[in-house]
């Protein structure tokens, strides 16, 4: 324990530089009574409504709640939506610099009606294509002026169109050349973008389809050698897991097993599996983005793999048990490592 405390102390020294899809998230919570007499839906009677950050804003809410300092960076419309995700992000201390408004793209936002505890249907409001030449520039130029004063990146791929192959190798080289951390936080159809980085956390069903996509589609003259891409066993997901791991060229893989925890991959290295520490699972939203602040976080301090990874763990069992994409406070941390 002691160990965790002296790792977790050190969070507070470090900056992170996160670049990915930032998202509103919207909740509307009420209350049912009566099926609609227009059609056989429930009828919600508003209670209450509010906006948190989501997507890589919620990695950046959840790292700045550990108390390090972070830099985002991501694509924001020019509406009113957008002005709301980045008033929201300043109430939290996060550093908007980074968040630029492209007139061709609105704001992507998910509004969740909730009524009962449960979420009654979910509304997204997106436009998936690339963004203005000009914003691709100024994202480009941010991350150049920038990278070097982080501490490690993280890359949150909402496949909301801002994380791109190109974009991925020029965040790499220059996460190399200043040796940095860079961590990932993938999108399924984005796996072969991610090679050579420090480490990706996919969940099992992101991991089963990465092996599927692979076989399909890979034309680099690499396969992975498995006959399956449904992981329904220790043996299955420890064989994908070191294969993902060679095929990719990375340090580690972590992959989040929802109820049965976590199972972290490093090179030349046998699989280490983690008990979950979740008590009552309430909502799995944004479970991953507080994976992926926490271990990235606890890999600055100098704690090794393990270490990060269960701390990391710890945090999604904390996230699990709130409503929304709610971010670990530090002293949140503390108390569940007791």
């Amino acid at each position: 324990m002691s160990t965790y405390k002296n790792i977790i102390s050190r969070f507070a020294r470090k900056n992170i530089l996160v670049i990915g899809d930032v998202i509103l998230d919207q909740y509307i919570k009420g209350s049912v009574s009566r099926i609609s007499p227009e059609a056989p839906v429930p009828v919600v009677l508003e209670e209450e409504s509010f906006f948190t950050p989501g997507g890589a804003a919620n990695v950046a809410h959840n790292l700045r709640a550990l108390g390090a300092k972070v830099s985002l960076i991501g694509r924001i419309g020019d509406d009113p939506r957008g002005q709301i995700l980045r008033a929201e992000l300043k109430k939290k201390g996060i550093d908007t610099k980074g968040i630029l408004t492209d007139k061709k793209l609105p704001t992507v936002t998910k509004t969740r009606v909730i009524a009962q505890h449960q979420q009654i249907v979910r509304i997204d409001r997106e436009k998936i294509e690339p963004g203005s030449a000009q914003t691709t520039v100024k994202i480009y130029n941010f991350i150049k002026n920038n990278i070097k004063k982080a501490d490690a990146v993280i890359i949150s791929d909402y496949g909301k169109g801002l994380i791109t192959p190109d974009l991925v190798n020029f965040v790499c080289a220059l996460a190399k050349a200043n040796k940095k951390i860079i961590t990932v936080d993938p999108k399924v159809e984005h796996f072969s973008y991610y090679s050579n980085v420090t480490s990706i956390t996919p969940n099992l069903k992101e991991a089963e389809n990465a092996i599927f996509n692979i076989k399909v589609t890979s034309s680099s003259g690499k396969s992975l050698d498995i006959d399956t891409a449904k992981l329904n066993s220790d043996a299955k997901i420890n064989q994908a897991g070191e294969q993902l791991l060679k095929y990719l060229s990375l340090d580690s893989l972590l992959i989040t097993l929802g109820e049965n925890g976590m199972r972290l991959f490093e090179k030349n290295k046998k699989p280490f599996s983690i008990k979950t520490q979740a008590k009552d699972v309430f909502d799995v939203t944004g479970a991953g983005d507080a994976v992926i602040s926490v271990f990235t976080l606890a890999l600055t301090t100098g704690a090794n793999k393990r270490q990060a990874a269960e701390l990391s763990n710890f945090a999604a069992g904390i996230v699990v048990g709130k409503m929304g994409a709610a971010a670990v406070q530090k002293q949140e941390l503390l108390e569940a490592i007791k």
